[in-house]
């Protein structure tokens, strides 16, 4: 047998193997291979004794890797071509009461009073620009939800990554918080950003003074902050669906499931039995309760205000620790 120093060999071997098969099982010789000359090599682990960054540079990793994976696959994040195109339909459909602010100031006469009540600024239209059913809340928010957060958490528990994320010094509470973060990102850019240049655009079209931004400011606000609400509940239930599932085609059809059908089913109750007490179990009509109260429009319900944030916060409250719970189980190392 040879000598070992460090990674180094010093020497060769010959492995000798007595065995029989057959009819050979009688003979007393030994078959001794010589041709296969191996080498012996010892693996040393080391600590890293070098500087490490700060934590917010460890945490900006994985939040780039996830956002930036969007415009960029390289080194990031791989978001299918057809997801891409999905989120960039959804953006431009986010965008067509712009649009149409712009067609009605490039008109007159009786089409520009028309343009302007069914796309204006009021409050039905800003509280439908965030929480509005049909197109948002059917086709849009619900499906941008499903495909940033559909494997943000369940690719790593299928393939075994977060063994690569806690092999640095990452805390749970760091991956945690810089994968809600991440989705939560994408949301608010979509969905706020948009409302913010539906009013701004509303302002800069119109030619509108300091009177009407002091009229309708508080309308706008109610309606940002009825936006926040639906940014923070929607991530929270996407990914914690995606944290007990291993397919992140079954955490988007789960969550589309979820809002969609809750307010389906929800509704038919109402229509059976003329009680609105079954939308409590919504998460959007609790957000569009909370929505209408914020924005000062009568509500299309008729259990009190309180109880549908309850059940908003109940919702968050469950989506969290259901989270946690699954962060806390993933695995550290694989063989």
């Amino acid at each position: 047998m040879n000598n070992i120093v460090g990674g180094d060999s010093l020497g060769e071997a010959d492995i000798e193997a007595a065995y029989g098969s057959g009819d050979g099982d009688l003979d007393t010789s030994a078959t001794v291979a010589t041709a296969p000359k191996g080498q012996i090599f010892e693996q040393i682990y080391r600590p890293w004794n070098g500087s490490l960054g700060p934590r917010w540079v460890r945490n900006y990793a994985i939040y780039r890797h996830h956002v930036y994976g969007i415009i960029s696959g390289s080194g990031h994040r791989r978001y299918h071509p057809f997801v891409r195109l999905t989120l960039l339909v959804v953006i431009l459909g986010s965008m067509t009461p712009i649009l149409m602010l712009l067609l009605s100031s490039m008109v007159s006469g009786d089409a520009t009073g028309f343009l302007n009540r069914m796309w204006g600024v009021n409050r039905y239209n800003l509280w439908g620009n965030v929480l509005g059913y049909f197109p948002r809340n059917l086709c849009m928010w619900p499906l941008l939800t499903a495909l940033v957060v559909g494997g943000l958490v369940s690719d790593d528990r299928k393939n075994g990554t977060s063994a690569l994320y806690f092999s640095r010094p990452i805390s749970r509470l760091d991956y945690a918080s810089m994968k809600w973060l991440s989705a939560a990102s994408v949301l608010a850019t979509v969905i706020l950003l948009t409302y913010m240049m539906y009013y701004s655009a509303a302002i800069v079209f119109k030619g509108e003074g300091w009177a009407f931004i002091a009229d309708t400011i508080p309308i706008f606000l109610g309606g940002l902050v009825a936006g926040f609400f639906l940014v923070f509940t929607y991530t929270s239930i996407g990914i914690a669906l995606s944290s007990i599932s291993t397919s992140r085609f079954t955490a988007s059809v789960s969550f589309l499931g979820l809002i969609l059908g809750s307010k389906v089913v929800a509704w038919l109750v109402e229509i059976q039995f003329e009680t609105t007490y079954i939308y409590l179990l919504s998460p959007y009509d609790c957000l569009a309760h909370l929505g209408q109260w914020l924005v000062g429009l009568p509500p299309n319900y008729d259990h009190p205000l309180i109880m549908s944030v309850v059940s908003l916060l109940a919702m968050n409250a469950a989506s969290l620790s259901i989270f946690a719970s699954r962060v806390s189980s993933l695995e550290v190392t694989r063989e």
